[in-house]
């Protein structure tokens, strides 16, 4: 795969969102012409390292720009300047959009939400419609103690016994368990699994389409129920000198060759599918994908595979053409290095939720 980075890209206007940030905080991306037409997606970010507040708007842009979807996007906000500070784990307004969404793509990581806003989440699991989790969402919620949502947290081991290791294991098919490629090292390479070259995700992509900075997260083998691995995630030895003010370490999609050894044998899947059943509720098709961080999706070929999960989560698969789906970057995109920043940098950035909608970048 050829790509050149840093990377600046530009696309044609777009109507400005209909959410402003002085009013609301988060953004809506409206709908249009395009097989989505009709279909609303909440996407739901807020995590400390991998600048989900960067991606997910890109992914919602995408989503409403070349396939109709309306794509409301969610932000971690700190309730006294009512702007976006990741750090702020207790705080995700607007997931009462849930309520009229089709399917809800998340990439969090331990939230503590209060009760109120968790109700949201729950109700929507229950419904049985589709969840998508991106790389930190295994470990989505961390809840200590017997709260109403304890069962949520990561690696959860009390008397709810269906939920053992919390939303993550039940929902997506994993906990956090570890880095299983070198973080900021090693890169992951994507490899199509075996079983999966004719499965719709996999339309229009070929080995080393998906590629990442990020490492390659380990998992327990075989994933659980119905797990169906779509992309295994090859460990990649950096060719140059890492490079920290680099947003990608150094990394490059060209890396390699691959590490030898066991963190290659067996590789490990960093994207598949199953089915969840929350008890009480209807089963709903899950995605999940390990890779997906902000500077992940510079790399076609993995905001394809968000992209085609996306209708096939939906039960859209006839829409998803033999080259895979349309998934050019909408507007300027320069995704952020990934790494945990202390509360100063976000008091600093002043990120506001309106930096996101559309017509700010460019578009």
């Amino acid at each position: 795969m050829s790509l050149k980075l840093p990377i600046l890209f530009m696309l044609g206007t777009l109507v400005m969102s209909t959410a402003s940030g002085a009013e609301h905080p988060w953004v809506v991306y409206p709908g249009g012409d395009g097989a989505g037409s009709g279909k609303h997606i909440v996407l739901v970010s807020g995590d400390e390292e991998y600048r989900s507040e960067e991606a997910l708007p890109q992914l919602g842009k995408i989503l409403s720009r070349h396939h109709g979807f309306k794509c409301t996007v969610l932000f971690a906000i700190d309730p006294k300047s009512g702007l976006i500070n990741p750090n702020v784990s207790n705080n995700i307004p607007g997931l009462e959009a849930l309520k009229t969404a089709d399917l809800m793509i998340i990439f969090t990581r331990f939230r503590r939400l209060p009760d109120t806003q968790m109700d949201h989440i729950d109700a929507y699991l229950r419904s049985g419609k589709p969840v998508i989790g991106i790389r930190t969402s295994t470990h989505a919620f961390n809840f200590g103690g017997r709260g109403k949502f304890a069962h949520y947290g990561n690696g959860y081991n009390g008397g709810n016994k269906p939920w053992k290791d919390g939303f993550g294991r039940l929902v997506l098919g994993e906990k956090w368990i570890s880095h299983h490629g070198g973080h900021k090292s090693e890169s992951t390479h994507g490899l199509i699994a075996p079983k999966a070259r004719q499965h719709p995700i996999a339309r229009g992509l070929k080995d080393g389409d998906v590629w990442g900075p990020t490492d390659v997260y380990g998992v327990r083998l075989p994933l659980p129920d119905d797990s169906q691995p779509i992309i295994l995630g090859q460990v990649m030895k950096r060719k140059g000198p890492r490079d920290n003010n680099d947003p990608f370490y150094g990394l490059r999609p060209d890396d390699g060759p691959p590490v030898a050894g066991r963190k290659n044998n067996p590789l490990m899947p960093v994207a598949w599918t199953k089915t969840f059943h929350v008890p009480g509720g209807k089963p709903g098709r899950a995605f999940m994908s390990t890779i997906g961080a902000s500077t992940d999706i510079v790399a076609e070929g993995t905001r394809r595979l968000l992209v085609n999960a996306t209708f096939w989560s939906l039960k859209m698969e006839k829409d998803i053409p033999t080259a895979g789906t349309k998934v050019d970057i909408v507007g300027k995109f320069t995704p952020t290095r990934y790494e945990f920043r202390r509360g100063a940098y976000w008091t600093d950035r002043k990120m506001s939720p309106d930096e996101h909608r559309l017509g700010a970048a460019g578009e």
